[in-house]
């Protein structure tokens, strides 16, 4: 059990610092869409990791990311952009 978690923490991280960092170059709609799609990965592994060890804190704080991060996949990847 503990290596599952552990697999869930580090992809967590590691997706969710991929995800800032293409969000942070700016390189258009398309791109910052795909980060918010990796931030979503991110907060579900978080979410997960955070059940499996009984941390409701980072849970609960992941739970509203996962929220946000599916408006910013909506805002860049779903909507038109003249809406």
């Amino acid at each position: 059990m503990d290596s599952l978690i552990d697999v869930l923490k580090w992809a967590a991280s590691i997706s969710g610092m991929i995800a800032a960092f293409m969000v942070s170059l700016d390189l258009g709609r398309r791109v910052t869409g795909w980060g918010f799609v990796l931030f979503v990965g991110s907060s579900i592994c978080w979410i997960s990791g955070a059940a499996m060890t009984g941390d409701w804190a980072l849970g609960t704080q992941n739970v509203v990311l996962f929220g946000i991060n599916l408006f910013g996949v909506y805002r860049y990847l779903i909507r038109k952009k003249g809406v």
